[in-house]
Formats: structure tokens, C-alpha cells, sequence
């Protein structure tokens, strides 16, 4: 113990940290809680029956089960039989017993920031959004137990630590209340919530209830990511967001979903599953008009990496650039020369009419192929613009409404980060938000002490600039948070920094 007491503040990230001329702040740290003390707080809010809620959904969250049993407990032929999804396992630090000690005591995290490098760090507790997983008569009561202990936890420390609070969504207004409760009477000032929300699908539901046939009920559904085609209308909810100057994060991931299904393989599941959830959720804000309608909303995904917003936002714009409202009539059939066609055929096509009495019309039919035969009716005026909703009228509006409003949260060895930073492929030539993210507390992250430190290697390898390390690590992530709330950083470390570096300029 007294090694690795002794290593303190002795590590590649202060090295690096030593160099550098303004703040590092770390907007993904996870920790564990302390399962006494939680538990006394949810015995608080609702007694020894909210303590045993609380277990089964820490329960349900971890392990995947089917038929009554977890994946351990069944055979490989059972597996098979209910297709069990391998779930996550050894997630968390174990042999670093410093390192597990540390994100488990808030006093020992605040005196070993130093050690990593940061400044600043958002905490994300492990089990944040655990009550996602209990039924509906003890969601909101373990949410807010769960969300006033964090704070009690983390105050004495908030010159350089906040923990977010964990917001259920299922309706708006469940969401409204908590997050009401969460500022202004624990006085947390960031939201994690899960990027969607599973609903049944109406028609089998009605046809099969859940309370008769479980098995459907658990198959049957879809996700409600709260923006296109929701089932409630969540601008409440983004509007109280924005008025109380919070800033939104989620780690939303796609493990079970298509290609994310392996029965024997949890690394199978796992690449790739945060970029996957995070987009589904960021594009239903985006097509459903919300960041249109709420420029000041800022959104960070963390964990998918920054690559895939780069994509997406280029994509966005290759798209809509083909199929705007106004350039996707080069498809309309309505559009084609049939005199044209015809004489076209008659002169290198003869062949294919001859014997056959054809009109234009069915030429054009049967040019278009099989899979393009008309539907029962053509789409009217208001069904061909699938921008329409998020106000689309140039590239610029796309920039504003994905680039503007998105961050992307990424780990400090991700080398794909360099893609955010490629602006001579991003349309109108912007970077991408990344924002430096570095998972310490989780499986990725052995050693707390090296994840500033490799993030810097990719400066040294040539991946990303001496600038873009400086946006990654600081200027993104300030950015986010203070546009969201100017004073963020207000009383912190941060704000002592920028102090101290703008006393140092004017002298």
C-alpha cells in the first residue's frame, strides 16, 4: 500500500498536466457507490420495500435473464433455446485496488485529481440510472433517493467534482419533476438520462396484453427516443432543460439490439454499441426539429467516440443536398419525358418492345425495375421532405442544428478522435465537438493515472495537433458546459485557473 501510496502526484498525465497553460477538465468519470450509506438513503425515501426495488433493478441492469435464469446459470443449450444475450462482466477495476478505492471515496478521488491531470471531472456513479430498471411505482422515489445521496456525497468536494443527476424520461412530465428537484433543491447541474425509452407496440399489445403473455410483452416493443415520431410531445421537457441552464448527457448503448445479439460473445456486443445508441437518439432530435427549436440545448454523447458525429453530419449534408424538397423531384415520376422515353426505346430498344403493344406510361413502369412499382398512392406535398421538421433550408441550418447542438464524448486513447478535428472533410469546414471523456472507472481504464498522458501520445504520433488536444481536453467541454450555464465553473478550480492565467496576460 505504500508504493502505490507514494506514487501519488508522480505519473505521465501530471507530467503532461505540468505543461500545459490552461485547464483540463475530464467530463466522464465513473464511480461506485458505497451500497450502506445508498441504501440508508433509499430506505429514507421508501423504506425497506424501496431498498428491495433497488436491488432488483441493480439486478435486472447487470444480468441478462430468461425463462428465470441469468446467462451464468444456463447451459449453452438453453442459451440457444431463449437466445440469452451475453451480458457485461468484470467491469469494473479490481486489481488497481488504489484505483478502486478512489472511485469508491470521494476524498481520495479529489486529493488524486492532481495525480491524473484534470482539473475538473463530471462523475457519472454507476448506478445513475439503475432505477431505469424498477416498474413504475418506484422509479421516481429510487431516482431521487439515488440523486440527494450523490449530492450529499460530493459537495464538500465541488470545487473540482459534480455528480450528474439521473433523470427518468417515460413522460415528460416524470422528467420535469426530477430534474426541478434535482437543481433547485439538491442543486446538481448536469442530467444523465438513457437516450430512449422501450414502449410496446400498440397493436400487438392490444392483441396479446402483458399481463397475459409476458414473453410477447418482453419481445414486442419499440424505442421512443423522444424526438421523431415520439409518443408524447417532450418539448416541456427541453424547455425547463434550457430555462434552468443544464446541460443534457447520456450513455446510451445499443447492446441486444440487431448485430448486437451474440449469445456467447459480450465483446461482439459491445464495439461500436454507444456510436450506434447515441446516433439513433441524436438523429430523433435532429429529424423531430427539437434542436431547431431549442438552439440553446446542448447535448453530449459520451462513451460512442467523435467519429460517428462526423460521419453523420456529413452524411446529413450529402443527403440533403440529393433530396431536399426541391431536389428530390429529379425521382418524382411524375418528372419524366414519356415522349422522350418512348423515342428513346423505339431507337435503341427495339428489340425489347417489338411484339409488344406499350404505352409511355408503362415504359416508364417497367424502366423503373420491380422494386420500384408505384405504391397504393403517391406521397402528397407534406410527406416528401424528411427535413422538413427540422427547418432545413440550407447547410448552414445543418451545421447549426447538429454540429452546434452535439458533443461528442471520447476516450483519451480513441484514435478515431482525429476525425472530429478533419475539417477539410467536414462541409463549411468545422470541427466536430469532441470532448475528452476517459472512462476511468470502467474496464478501459486499468490505471487512472495514464489517460491524460495517452491522450497527449496522439499528439506525439501526429493523430490530432497541439491545438486540437487543447480544444479536446479543455476548449470543447467548456464550452459545452457554459453555453449550457454560464456559470458553471463558478467557485472551481476552472474558474481559478482562467483567473489566475488572465491576471498573469494584463500583467
Amino acid at each position: 500500500m505504500n508504493d502505490s501510496l507514494s506514487r501519488i502526484r508522480a505519473s505521465r498525465s501530471a507530467a503532461v498536466k505540468a505543461t500545459l497553460d490552461y485547464p483540463v477538465i475530464d467530463t466522464d468519470v465513473h464511480v461506485n457507490d458505497y451500497a450502506p450509506i445508498l441504501e440508508d438513503y433509499v430506505q429514507h425515501y421508501g423504506g425497506a420495500k424501496l431498498v428491495d426495488a433497488l436491488r432488483r433493478a441493480l439486478g435486472s441492469r447487470h444480468n441478462t435473464k430468461t425463462n428465470g435464469r441469468d446467462w451464468y446459470a444456463q447451459t449453452p443449450e438453453e442459451r440457444r433455446y431463449h437466445r440469452t444475450l451475453r451480458a457485461p462482466w468484470w467491469a469494473r477495476v479490481t486489481r488497481n485496488t488504489l484505483d478502486l478505492a478512489t472511485y469508491t471515496l470521494p476524498s481520495l478521488l479529489h486529493e488524486r485529481l492532481a495525480e491524473q491531470g484534470a482539473d475538473y471531472s463530471i462523475l457519472f456513479p454507476n448506478d445513475v440510472l439503475a432505477p431505469l430498471a424498477a416498474r413504475d411505482d418506484t422509479r421516481q422515489a429510487l431516482h431521487r433517493a439515488i440523486n440527494h445521496f450523490h449530492a450529499d456525497q460530493y459537495r464538500p468536494y465541488s470545487d473540482r467534482l459534480t455528480p450528474v443527476a439521473g433523470i427518468p424520461l417515460n413522460t415528460p412530465q416524470e422528467g420535469i419533476e426530477e430534474l426541478e428537484f434535482a437543481v433547485k433543491t439538491l442543486g446538481l447541474k448536469v442530467i444523465n438520462i438513457a437516450g430512449g425509452v422501450k414502449r410496446p407496440i400498440k397493436a400487438i399489445a392490444d392483441k396479446y396484453p402483458a399481463d397475459q403473455f409476458p414473453e410477447i410483452a418482453k419481445y414486442a416493443h419499440y424505442t421512443d427516443f423522444y424526438g421523431i415520431d415520439s409518443e408524447y410531445d417532450y418539448d416541456p421537457f427541453w424547455a425547463k432543460v434550457v430555462e434552468l441552464g443544464v446541460p443534457v448527457t447520456t450513455h446510451y448503448g445499443s447492446q441486444g439490439w440487431t448485430g448486437r445479439q451474440s449469445i456467447s460473445n459480450y465483446m461482439n456486443n459491445h464495439i461500436g454499441h454507444f456510436a450506434d445508441g447515441s446516433q439513433a437518439f441524436a438523429k430523433a432530435l435532429f429529424f423531430g426539429g427539437v434542436t431547431r427549436r431549442f438552439p440553446g440545448l446542448r447535448v453530449a454523447l459520451l462513451e460512442g467516440g467523435a467519429d460517428w458525429g462526423s460521419h453523420v453530419y456529413t452524411h446529413l449534408v450529402d443527403r440533403w443536398e440529393k433530396r431536399n424538397r426541391d431536389a428530390v423531384q429529379n425521382y418524382n415520376p411524375a418528372n419524366a419525358d414519356l415522349g422522350l422515353l418512348k423515342a428513346l426505346f423505339e431507337r435503341h430498344g427495339a428489340d425489347f418492345i417489338r411484339g409488344r403493344d406499350i404505352n409511355p406510361a408503362q415504359l416508364l413502369r417497367d424502366s423503373l425495375g420491380i422494386s420500384a412499382l408505384p405504391h397504393s398512392r403517391e406521397p402528397h406535398a407534406d410527406e416528401i421532405d424528411d427535413f422538413a421538421l427540422a427547418g432545413i433550408e440550407k447547410v448552414e441550418d445543418i451545421r447549426d442544428r447538429w454540429v452546434n447542438s452535439f458533443y461528442f464524448g471520447s476516450e483519451a486513447d480513441d484514435r478515431t478522435v482525429a476525425a472530429a478535428f478533419n475539417d477539410r472533410v467536414h462541409p463549411l469546414g468545422v470541427k466536430i465537438n469532441a470532448i475528452w471523456s476517459s472512462d476511468v472507472g470502467h474496464w478501459d481504464v486499468p490505471d487512472l493515472t495514464e489517460p491524460l498522458a495517452e491522450s497527449w501520445d496522439l499528439v506525439e504520433q501526429g493523430v490530432i495537433s497541439a491545438a486540437d488536444f487543447k480544444a479536446f481536453v479543455f476548449g470543447n467541454p467548456y464550452r459545452f458546459y457554459t453555453e449550457a450555464n454560464p456559470n458553471f465553473f463558478a467557485g472551481t478550480e476552472v474558474e481559478r485557473k482562467l483567473t489566475s492565467a488572465a491576471r498573469k496576460q494584463a500583467a
